[in-house]
């Protein structure tokens, strides 16, 4: 069985390496009797879109994540949504109809989803949408459009949560003879716990960072600062909303290091409206790899940010979370009170961090995301169903 795995950005490596990995252990564990009607091997053939491409936020990562070489780097950069899934969809369009997949797998909801989706359906090759049914309800993100879309265009609809599956059913997308709709947990948790005991061992980000508090009656150093980022653009293109959370986080740096890794976006942004010499408490890296990514989530006082990944990381290593948005796809994370949502208003972001500091210590309810196996869960349903 050939299927063709289609990603483009930083968090798609991370949830494409978990489905990877439950691909090749099935190769080396073979099938058992119960699966012996399955064809034995599945064939995955990787195409990048080239949405990211620099290389802290490309390369580093595969060779971090051992990911498989791409077979097809279409190279399509930066652009307008319309240019760049537009360029998308007409090289995506090329690699499949040389290579002719039984399945596309696409992940998450960026413009490499969308195009990826919409050249597989009209070529009526099935499409498996990891991470769907997922809803912010704010039509007005180029992410939302991507999901919806994505979902009412795939067969095969795996779906992180509950909630996820009853967002899909609301709009019409039930199982059926021809759709495949299951809460088999969340990818990126399956990540989490393979790769987060690797970042223990080999990251030294902490340390070359200096961010560790001692007190002099005691040797004991431990981590002490705040995790920030910062990429969407309704956030980075917007020069008040931008310069809002900006001041938040240098009022929020007084007291303990503002750590925030520079998305490209958010850098370009910056030395546009010439900001970096304004901030003086914040403390401004390079991108990160994934494995110091995880280390300074795991070590940190509290994260704040506008990504729906982190979000789940910070849920995941129990470190509270201040969403820098209106709204969230991860309203699970709400709900369990784990996460805040804080918008963009100086005062309230600054407010948020005050309580989060009077509430220590914090206790969290029970996971919500699976139990660490929704790749091996998808391998399986994949197999069953092209059996």
């Amino acid at each position: 069985m050939k299927i063709i795995t289609i990603v483009g950005a930083r968090p798609q490596f991370i949830k494409a390496a978990a489905v990877h990995r439950a691909i090749e252990q099935h190769h080396r564990r073979g099938p058992s009797l119960r699966e012996s009607h399955y064809k034995k091997r599945l064939r995955e053939i990787w195409v990048h879109t080239g949405q990211h491409y620099d290389i802290l936020m490309d390369k580093v990562f595969f060779d971090e994540l051992q990911l498989p070489k791409p077979a097809y780097h279409l190279g399509v950069g930066s652009g307008s949504h319309g240019k760049q899934t537009g360029l998308m969809l007409e090289r995506i369009e090329v690699v499949l109809e040389k290579e002719k997949p039984e399945a596309v797998i696409v992940y998450g909801d960026t413009n490499s989803t969308l195009a990826g989706a919409l050249a597989a359906a009209k070529r009526h090759i099935p499409v498996a949408h990891i991470e769907a049914g997922l809803r912010s309800h704010n039509r007005n993100m180029p992410e939302e459009l991507n999901r919806i879309v994505t979902d009412h265009l795939s067969t095969f609809l795996f779906c992180p949560t509950d909630l996820a599956v009853r967002n899909l059913s609301n709009e019409g997308i039930r199982e059926s003879r021809s759709k495949i709709v299951r809460n088999v947990g969340d990818v990126m948790y399956d990540s989490i716990l393979y790769y987060s005991k690797m970042a223990e061992e080999k990251s030294t980000v902490i340390k070359d960072l200096n961010l560790y508090f001692s007190t002099p009656n005691s040797e004991l150093r431990t981590p002490n600062y705040y995790l920030a980022t910062l990429h969407r653009a309704e956030n980075t293109d917007d020069p008040q909303r931008l310069k809002s959370i900006l001041r938040a986080l240098d009022e929020i740096g007084r007291n303990h290091p503002v750590v925030l890794p520079l998305h490209p976006r958010t850098r370009k942004r910056m030395e546009v409206h010439f900001l970096f010499s304004r901030f003086v408490n914040i403390k401004f890296i390079e991108p990160v790899s994934y494995l110091d990514m995880l280390a300074l989530e795991k070590n940190a006082r509290a994260i704040l940010t506008d990504s729906g990944g982190v979000q789940k990381e910070a849920y995941w290593f129990n470190i509270p979370c201040l969403t820098l948005r209106e709204e969230t796809e991860w309203v699970e994370t709400i709900k369990s009170g784990w996460n805040q949502l804080v918008g963009i208003e100086r005062k309230k972001i600054v407010q948020a961090v005050h309580d989060l500091e009077k509430k220590r210590p914090f206790k969290r309810g029970g996971m919500i995301f699976g139990e660490g196996r929704a790749s091996e869960k998808i391998v399986r349903i994949l197999l069953e169903w092209f059996r």
